[in-house]
Order: C-alpha cells, then sequence, then structure tokens
C-alpha cells in the first residue's frame, strides 16, 4: 500500500500469480488549521494512517478471500465434468455434485468485518496493558519487595525501568512474529516499499533493478516511529508523579498507567516531529535518534523478491505526482536501448 499526496493506491499478489491493483483519490478532509500546526499534525497522521491501513488490510483479506473461492468453484466444475466423463460415473457423480455446489465462504463479509473490528479493540486493549500499565506494576513489584526505597522513589530510575522495559516487550514481540511465514512475507512486502521509495528519492528509474540495490532501512519507517514514542515516553515520564495522594498498590499503579495513556497524543506529536527531523536531515543528532528504529527495522524489514518489488512498483507508480512518470517509467524498450 502506497500513499501520496493526491492518491492511495493498493497493489495485491493474488495466489495466482496475477496483481491486483486498486486506487482511490484521498479524502479531503476540511480541518482546522491548528491541526496542521507541528506537534499536533503527528497525531492525526498516525490516526489516518492507522484507518487507512486497517481499510486495506480488510479489503486485501477480502481478495484473498475471493480467490480462494473462485478456485474452489472451478475445482468443483472439474471435479463434475471428470466423475461424469469416467468409468466411475455412478461411484463419483454424487460426490461431484456435493463438490460442485457453489461454495461458501465460513466467514461472510459482515462477519469478517465483526471480527477484524473484535481483534482491533481487543489488540488495542492488550497494547494499553502491556505498555502502559505492565511496566508500571512490574516497576511496583520491585519497589515494594527489592529496590531500596530512596532508589524506587527516583522519577529517573521509575522512567528509565518502564521505558526500557516497553521496548523489551516490543523487540521481543516482534522477533516472536517474525517467526510466523505470513508475517515474514509481510515483512518482506515491507522492503519492497521502502526499496521503492529510496530508488524514487534517488532519481533513479523505477525498475525492478534500480529497487533491488537499494536500502531497505528507512529513517521515517513506522517501526522507527514507535521506538521514538517509546524514547519519548521516558522523558515525559520524569514528569509523571510516583505517587498519587494517598492512593497505594495496584489503585495507583492503574492511575499513573491511565494518566500516561492520557499523554499518548503528546508521545505522538513529539515522535512525529522527531521522524519528520530525521527524514529530512542527515547529521549526528539524526543518525542517533534514527539509530533504535533503523536497528529494529532489521527484524520488521526483510530483503523482498522480485515479485514483490513489482506490487510496491505498482502501487508506488499510482501515487507518483504526474510530472514525475515521464522520467521515472522506463519501458523495457528503453531499457534495452540503455
Amino acid at each position: 500500500m502506497m500513499r501520496g499526496p493526491e492518491k492511495s493506491a493498493m497493489a495485491v499478489r493474488r495466489p495466482n500469480g496475477k496483481i491486483f491493483f486498486e486506487e482511490e483519490q484521498n479524502e479531503k478532509k476540511a480541518r482546522p488549521r491548528i491541526c496542521r500546526a507541528p506537534f499536533i499534525r503527528g497525531v492525526f497522521g498516525f490516526v489516518d494512517s492507522m484507518r487507512l491501513g486497517y481499510k486495506y488490510l480488510m479489503r486485501s483479506a477480502e481478495i484473498f478471500c475471493e480467490e480462494d473461492d473462485t478456485e474452489a468453484k472451478n475445482s468443483a466444475q472439474t471435479v463434475q465434468e471428470t466423475a461424469e466423463q469416467g468409468a466411475v460415473r455412478d461411484v463419483a457423480q454424487e460426490t461431484g455434485k456435493a463438490q460442485a455446489e457453489e461454495p461458501k465462504s465460513i466467514f461472510g463479509k459482515a462477519t469478517m468485518t465483526a471480527i477484524m473490528v473484535i481483534a482491533t479493540v481487543l489488540g488495542v486493549a492488550t497494547a494499553l496493558g502491556l505498555f502502559f500499565w505492565l511496566p508500571t506494576f512490574v516497576y511496583q513489584l520491585l519497589a515494594d519487595h527489592v529496590l531500596p526505597e530512596s532508589f524506587a522513589a527516583s522519577r529517573l530510575t521509575r522512567s528509565v525501568f518502564e521505558g526500557l522495559f516497553k521496548i523489551f516487550i516490543l523487540v521481543l514481540y516482534m522477533a516472536l512474529v517474525s517467526l510466523m511465514k505470513d508475517i515474514r512475507r509481510t515483512f518482506m512486502y515491507h522492503g519492497a516499499e521502502h526499496k521503492t521509495i529510496f530508488c524514487y528519492e534517488n532519481g533513479m528509474p523505477l525498475t525492478v533493478e534500480n529497487v533491488r540495490k537499494q536500502r531497505r532501512f528507512h529513517p521515517r519507517c513506522g517501526t522507527s516511529f514507535l521506538i521514538l514514542m517509546l524514547l519519548v515516553s521516558i522523558v515525559i515520564g520524569l514528569f509523571i508523579p510516583t505517587q498519587f495522594g494517598n492512593l497505594t498498590g495496584v489503585l495507583n499503579t492503574v492511575v499513573r498507567a491511565a494518566v500516561k495513556i492520557l499523554l499518548i497524543p503528546v508521545m505522538m506529536g513529539i515522535g512525529y516531529e522527531l521522524l519528520k527531523l530525521a527524514g529530512r536531515y542527515d547529521n549526528l543528532f539524526t543518525r542517533i535518534i534514527s539509530a533504535p528504529g533503523m536497528w529494529l527495522q532489521r527484524i520488521t524489514v526483510r530483503e523482498p523478491d522480485d515479485g514483490m518489488i513489482e506490487c510496491a512498483i505498482m502501487a508506488f507508480v499510482a501515487v507518483m505526482p504526474e510530472e514525475d512518470k515521464e522520467f521515472y517509467l522506463v519501458s523495457k524498450e528503453d531499457q534495452e536501448q540503455k
């Protein structure tokens, strides 16, 4: 999936090897000017990206299910014709009839939508628990039973521990899901996306050969954004009290976690600006803030194959500025001449 200033596009590789392509105009939302201000625009940009990513994820799942249904219909028709023509017609005819019935998806579109909504809600709830409640809870256990009282009461100690604990959870999660075959393929498509964007930014024609030799780690990646948010949360944590009034135990932990959840927009805004800064400039500071995200991309961004690169190019071409297409699109004949 690629998103440009005017359009968004999606290219999906079907199981039969063909590419399904779809594009649409971006919605022009009349938001107040303040929504485009620094440290505020990041929140709206993140929400838009999540919404669009969810939409195209659902659409790609529908396309995959449609392909399965089509293959099932063709297979059923072949079975019926073979049964009617074979020597064992009497025995196989009933089987052919049963398989020739129009296949129905186990889950209808409405059911799939409901499942995805429920999964999203559970996913968000799990993420909030893992990244906001669990670090606070674990530190409180250590403070109550292991750490010296003066050391445990330090905001710096608590904030650094909770921030590093969040990063540990994120890295562990990414490493574990990368062991799944489908997720590995998703990370390979992620690599195709990065390489295609690099090819465009480096002013090279968008060919499979040119894209293949580009770097796969990009400073403006969403993975880097996640790490930056977690690092920013360490600084923000310095300003959050360790003790809220006379609250103790679990109740104090819950309140502290709730405060951190309410500060998520602040983390988003600062993280987004740092990400844009890292993508715009190349100096010591931007390399330092980019380093954690670039390292994590070794897990979330894999080397793609040529078929994945073709999908990425097709989607990117649809969203790139019209004035650039004449240069960046090179026909096979032109490539051979060069």
